[in-house]
Formats: structure tokens, sequence, C-alpha cells
């Protein structure tokens, strides 16, 4: 896992209990209990965060400590992933979209990873009444449905969220910690009161006490503070009554006027801080004791809550600060925007800019605010933080951001990229005279025609971008060549797309986009499978192993091994092709967790149809049509369509057709529904409709050979050499075997079964060279090059070396064993991948990307 930044350390960071704080077995009972969800619902000040953490310990916890700022789904889902990681490393990180991403597509494979963990993990979401988002609330709710049983969830905060508590409820999944639960019982108030504060107390002065605050722990607190070295403790607890806020506000009046004048100022003018560090503190106060003041107040028990165990940060009980910054709102209100000011300051000197803009924007300094946003954005678009960044603009004066030609084209972006497309056009309108916008503006214009499915419009203005830009913004060129690669991809133009496409990635990669670089493959890819060059989508996907092979594992890595994966399928190679499988899930535990997670389960679903497990493909589609995202990209291959295809061989022709029916395929033959076309192919040849199959097929032949798009011609083929009688069907199976040989195409033969087996015989028998196609549909010969065991991890050490200038002598001082040894794993390597030379070895492992992070 990375190294976490000071801020997410502190969000992070599982409170400890403080020394001789009472025991309360009652409330830790209810929360060891097994429940999905565990609510602790209370305002403010009755210990909903100390019970946490005296319950915390010692098991396995994943704490996020929310704030306002988290109320960002791109945000809120990071810190929880976050979070998960600090106790389960291998849970895998989420997928990374441009757009907002579907909630099931985000969190099924994190449901996943959890479920697989083999032991027990509790997330707790501290101060959850700051996320009221309503994308986060659906996703929680979606969460607590599919929960695995090893992962438990607490939730606490002042108010009751937004979630199906009363479905949990019912179902009794759901664990309720109220007000009334978390009140100090009288023997509790006397624990607290007299062993932890030492007050020696009678038991009447406690129970007047706690009849007075009801057990209110933050009452408890403050009046123990107060009467700390009162000789007049009864007078004192008889001169108050009441539970309410008037009650903390007199309380702390009472604790805060018993402090030196140097720490009521202090306390004051750090009431604006969510964070405290002692030099943050000594630039809001222009003191240099900010450290030893915190470390002060810690030790006197000062509403005080470390952040980490270092004791660098801190933040003030919310109670506590809560009344502190209405005094200094109310005594000095005119220190509070410089404060802010001098916090913003602070903050930008230490990098953070995030939290530099919250404080210039709360001090109403909003020209720095904008000036920081300026610096800020870049990173929050490539992080994907667009809600965030929406939320700033928001609450700058609006003509201050129409003013600034850079904020309006960024608010534009972000409102592009969260689908918010109605405002787009206007604040691009406001940039319009910046010359040296042009070329993003015209970039945002072709993003927004594209939404709007008018591909001549995002060609149009893809163009312009493209004259517009400099020529040294990488960026700028891939996302405007990008942008027209898909309008062509729309269109049916594949030699169009994957020209755009591949200049697209090669901006990328000039610009360390890499991660973004990689989901270019994935579309370059799926190209060239279109254009039937098996061949080169191999090299492409082979290439973006490549790209991260020095350096960390991106994000995408795992989707070049689902890719291999497929195409080794195609090649019926499926032990290999399960193997790769295998090595994209193992990279699920770092940044190379699939972009696409769909994609993975419909490799998955073609491999088990090919093993003839046809209800398990079905049941792998069901999931991959759940996960489905497809972002900017055409659907030219609906995954609805796939579960058509196998409900035919399964012999349900009916499903088939009422699933082409309620499709309303257009009558016009065209690239976008060319696959769907075909599935209604398949459906009338099974129900015997072959005239009705023969037209269609025929026209569907036509418009694939005039777009260049032999994937589908060779597909189109077969079906018409089945749906003939012999030996006319001969005249299209031959041609479909001399498309399909040069590219290494097996199961688009293998997979229709008895019916292509006579066909093939009769081919043969006519000198057309079938290969191996019969012998693999009679079973006589086992899938070719295939691999039956996965190579072991020394295995995959040895054969890193094997690819390196190293004589085996060499190899076997650098592993420390024999030569012998050394030779041992080398006759199993060159078995398990079909060779039986050096060269060989290491040629076949890098087409089949085990040289990549081999470990």
């Amino acid at each position: 896992m990375r190294s976490l930044t000071p801020v997410l350390e502190t969000k992070l960071y599982v409170p400890r209990p403080r020394a001789g704080w009472v025991s309360r077995p009652r409330l830790r009972e209810r929360l060891g209990t097994g429940s999905t969800l565990t609510l602790i619902s209370a305002p403010a000040g009755f210990g909903k965060t100390t019970l946490l953490a005296a319950a915390a310990e010692n098991r396995s916890v994943a704490w996020l400590s929310l704030d306002a700022g988290d109320n960002d789904p791109a945000t809120f889902w990071t810190y929880v992933v976050a979070a998960l990681r600090t106790v389960a490393p291998e849970v895998g990180a989420l997928p990374e979209s441009s757009r907002p991403v579907p909630v099931a597509s985000m969190l099924t494979p994190l449901l996943n990873d959890l479920g697989a963990l083999g032991r027990d993990i509790v997330l707790v979401l501290d101060d959850y009444h700051h996320i009221d988002a309503r994308e986060i609330q659906d996703g929680m709710a979606f969460l607590l449905d599919r929960v695995p049983p090893n992962l438990r969830v607490v939730i606490a905060g002042r108010a009751d969220p937004l979630l199906p508590l009363a479905r949990l409820r019912a179902r009794g999944e759901l664990v309720e910690i109220r007000a009334a639960d978390l009140r100090f019982t009288p023997a509790e108030a006397a624990t607290y009161l007299n062993e932890m504060m030492g007050l020696q107390l009678t038991a009447r002065d406690v129970a007047a006490l706690d009849e007075r605050t009801e057990g209110w722990i933050a009452a408890l607190q403050l009046a123990a503070l107060s009467m700390q070295g009162r000789d007049d403790v009864t007078a004192f607890i008889d001169g108050f009554a009441g539970t309410d806020r008037f009650v903390v506000d007199y309380l702390v009046e009472e604790v805060v006027a018993r402090q030196p004048s140097d720490i009521q100022s202090f306390l004051l003018q750090t009431s604006v801080l969510d964070r405290l560090s002692g030099s943050l503190c000594d630039a809001l106060t222009g003191q240099v004791d900010g450290k030893a003041a915190l470390a002060a107040l810690e030790r006197g028990n000062l509403f005080l809550v470390p952040l980490d165990d270092r004791r660098q940060w801190y933040r003030y009980h919310h109670l506590f600060a809560d009344v502190m910054h209405a005094r200094l709102l109310d005594a000095q209100p005119d220190q509070v925007p410089l404060l802010h000011r001098r916090a913003s300051a602070w903050y930008e000197q230490y990098g953070d800019l995030p939290a530099a803009i919250h404080h210039a924007l709360a001090a109403r300094d909003f020209e720095h605010a904008a000036d920081l946003m300026e610096l800020a954005i870049p990173a929050m678009r490539r992080d994907r933080q667009e809600a965030t960044m929406i939320g700033w603009l928001e609450r700058l004066p609006d003509e201050l951001v129409r003013g600034r030609p850079r904020l309006s084209v960024d608010f534009a972006g972000a409102l592009l990229s969260i689908g918010a497309v109605d405002s787009v056009e206007s604040r691009l309108q406001d940039a319009s005279h910046d010359p040296q916008l042009g070329g993003w503006i015209a970039i945002y214009r072709a993003g927004l025609a594209l939404m709007r499915a008018d591909n001549a419009a995002t060609v149009t203005y893809g163009r312009q971008a493209l004259d517009l830009l400099p020529d040294d913004d990488q960026l700028g060129h891939g996302a405007a060549t990008g942008l027209l690669g898909l309008a062509s991809w729309a269109q049916g133009d594949l030699e169009a797309a994957h020209t755009a496409y591949t200049d697209c990635m090669t901006s990328l990669i000039r610009v360390r986009f890499l991660s973004d670089a990689l989901g270019c493959a994935v579309t370059l890819a799926d190209i060239a499978i279109t254009q039937g060059r098996l061949r080169e989508a191999m090299r492409i996907y082979q290439r973006g192993l490549e790209l991260g092979k020095d350096g960390p594992v991106l994000r995408g890595t795992a989707d070049m091994y689902v890719g291999l994966s497929a195409l080794h399928r195609e090649r019926n190679e499926l032990p290999m092709a399960l193997e790769l499988l295998q090595r994209g899930k193992l990279l699920g535990d770092a940044m190379g967790m699939p972009r696409n997670p769909y994609r993975s389960r419909v490799a998955m679903a073609r491999i088990r149809e090919a093993e003839g497990d046809l209800a398990g493909a079905a049941d792998l589609l069901d999931e991959a049509e759940h996960l489905y995202f497809g972002d900017f990209a055409p659907e030219v291959r609906p995954i609805s369509a796939m579960k058509a295809r196998v409900w035919i061989r399964q012999g349900k022709v009916d499903d088939g057709l009422d699933w082409a029916r309620s499709r309303g395929l257009p009558t016009d033959l065209d690239y976008l529904h060319e696959f769907e076309h075909i599935t209604l192919a398949r459906a009338l040849l099974a129900q015997g409709s072959l005239d009705e199959a023969l037209g269609l097929l025929e026209g569907l032949l036509r418009e694939a050979e005039t777009g260049g798009r032999m994937g589908s011609l060779i597909e189109i083929l077969v079906l018409q050499a089945l749906a003939l009688d012999l030996p006319a069907g001969l005249v299209p199976l031959e041609r479909a075997l001399a498309l399909a040989s040069p590219e290494g195409y097996v199961r688009v033969f293998v997979d229709e079964g008895p019916a292509m087996l006579r066909l093939l015989k009769a081919a043969a028998k006519q000198g057309i060279a079938v290969g191996q196609l019969v012998s693999l549909l009679t079973g006589s010969t086992a899938p070719s090059q295939g691999l039956p065991d996965a190579l072991s991890e020394r295995e995959l050490e040895v054969l890193r070396l094997l690819g390196s200038e190293l004589a085996g002598p060499d190899i076997a001082r650098e592993l420390t064993v024999s030569l012998n040894t050394l030779r041992t794993h080398t006759k199993s390597i060159y078995l398990k991948l079909g060779v039986n030379s050096r060269r060989a070895a290491v040629r076949r492992a890098a087409e089949l990307g085990l040289l990549t992070h081999s470990r």
C-alpha cells in the first residue's frame, strides 16, 4: 500500500481510549454482535467516538473519520477503500472513470475482495452526519444489502443516515445504540467522577449531578473540570439545571474562565481549525509555543482528541469547538476572516491546496481562493474529484468565475464529467474571449456533442481543438484525438478510430498519464479484434503491460491480462486463458484493479461456455451486466446479446427471439448493431428460419466487408456455411478458414460443435486446409499450447532470469541453487509453456505477459 498523506493519515487513525476511561461492558457487548450494521446515533457530547475507540482495541478495525469535505462520492469511496486497506492491503482500488461510475460497477469487486479475505473486519464510519450526498447514500445502501459475512459496518453520527434502516431492522441486521443508551448510569457517573476525575464526591452529589445532566457525558465532563479545586462542590452542583445547549455554554464558560489568559486566547484563535498541529497553531496565534500548548491541553483533558500516535495532529471535541467558535464570532468577529486567511496561507505553504481553499473560502477571500483553485484543479481533475471542484466553484461569486476564463473552462469540464450538461455551453461562452483556451473549449464542446450522439459536431470540434491547441499540450491533443476516435468508432470507421486512438495513447504516454493510456489500449485492442487482427491486439495488450513494468502497478494493468485471456480463449488455449485471468485478479490488491470489471466476467463466461458450462456462463454474464459501465464508448457488443447467444445454445430459442424483439433492432444494418443482428441470425437459424437468416447474413456480410470488419466477417461466413447445404456451404467456410488461420482463430469454429465438424470433414475431403479443427472437435487432440498448471513463484523467477544475458551457472548462483536444480525448474517451464528452448520460452513468456510484474 502506498504511503498516506498526513491529512489522510489523521482521518484513518483509530483513536485510543484514554487511560482510566469508564468501562461500559453493557454497550461493548452490543457492539460485539454480528449484525450487518451497528448504528450509534446521538447528539454531540454523548461519547460515541470514545465508546468505539474502546471497542476497537485488539480488533481488526478500518476507521474513517468523516468531515464536510468528504461529501463527494469520489472522495468518500477513495477514503473508505484507504481505510479498509489499513487492515486488508489485498483489497483492490476502485474502478477509475472520467464520469460517475454506477454503484454496482464500483462496489461489487470491492465486496468480492472483502468476502475472499477469510477474516473478520469492522468498518467504522465516524461523524457520518456530514454525509448527505444521494450518490453516497445509494452506494452505502448497495453495500449494506450485499455485505459479506466477514464484514461489519459501524456508523456513528449525530443524526440517522438516509439508509434503509427499517429494512435492516426487520431482517434483524441492525443494532441501534442511541442517546438513551449512551447516557451514563448513576454507577458509571460515580466511577467517572470519582475514579477518573478524582473528585471524591458524595453519593448525594453524584446522584444530583447525574440527575441534572441526565447522564449527558459532555456535561458531566465539563462539570468535573469546573469542580476541580473548588471547595463549594455541592453548591456548584445545585447551581445549574437542564440538559440543553445552555448547560454546555455555561460549563464551557466555567472551564475556559479557569484557564490562563494565554490559553484562553489560544483556544479562541484555533477554534476555526478542523485539525491542529503545533506549527499551524503558531501561524494563527503569532506565537511559537503551539506544540507545547497542545500537549498541555491534552494533559488537562481539555477536549483535545489526538489524530495520530505521534501526537502531531489533534482536533477539538466537536461540541467544545462549536462553543468556542461561537464565542469567537461573538467576541471578536473581525478576527475570524484574518484567522482563516492565516490558516489558508499555512496550508498553501505546505502544499495542501484543498485545505488552503477551504479556509480562503471561509475567510471570504474569494480572489485568493480562485487563484488557489486554478492551481489545484488540474490534480483534482486527474484524481476524478469533479464533485469537489464543483462545490468549490459554486461557493465563489458567479461574476468572479465568469470573469476568469480558466475557471469557467474547468467548471464546464467538471459539469460535463458528471453529466450535468445543461450549463456547460454557457460556461464555455464565458471563456470564449480567451484565445489561449480555445483548444480546451473545443474539446469540451466535442465531448458535449458526443454525449448528445452528434458525431458530426464531435468531429468538427475535435478537429478544431487540434488546430487551436499549442504543440506542447500533449494532454489536450490526447483528449481531442480520443474524442475523434470515439466518434469514428461509433460511425463504424474503424481505421480512422484506430489511427486517432493510437495518437491519443502516444500523447498520454508522453505526459505520463499511463493509467489513461491503458484505457486507450483496451479500446485499440477492441478495434483490432473487430478488424480480425488478433495478433495486433495481442501486441497492444503486451505494450500496455510494458508501460508499467519499471514502476508501481498501474490501474488498468489487470485489464491487459483480461484482454490477453480473451485472445488465448479464441486460440483454444483455455488453461492459459484461466492463468491470465488469475494474474489479473492477483493485481487487484494494487492500483491494477480493472477499470472495467465487467470485462473479466465476460472473459470468464466465454471460458465456461467453451468448457460446456452454459449455466455458469449465463450467471457470469448476469454479473457482468450488473457491473457494465460503458463511459463514452459505443456499446457495440451488448451483454444482453451475449446472454441471448447462451440461451440459444441452451435450446431456449424463444428467449433469444424475445430478446431481439425487446431490443427493437433497426431494419437498416449498421456497425453499432452488427453484433446484435448476428445474434438475431443465430436465433433464426436455431428456429429453422433459414431463408430469413440467410438474407440477414448476406446484408451483414456486405456491411462488414465494406467496413473492413474481418472479425465480424469470419463469424458471418461461419454462420452462412452452417445455413447452406453441402457443397454450397464449403464456399463461405473456405473463405472463413483462409481469413482466420493467419490470426489464430479456433473457437469461432469449434464452438459450433457437431454441425461444424460435419462441414470440416467435408472440407478436408475437398482438399481445403482445416488444420487441427477436426481433431479438436472429435476430442483426439488437446487444446494447443495450453498451460496445464500455473507457473510457481520460483519458476517465474527462473523465467525472468532466462530472459537476461546470464548464463546457466550464473543464474544458479543468482538463485542460490545447484545447476541440477536449475535444470529441473527449466524443464518444468519448457513443459508448461510447450517449448523446447530458452529463446522460445522467453518469447512465449513475453507473448503471454509472464515477464511483466513477475514476483
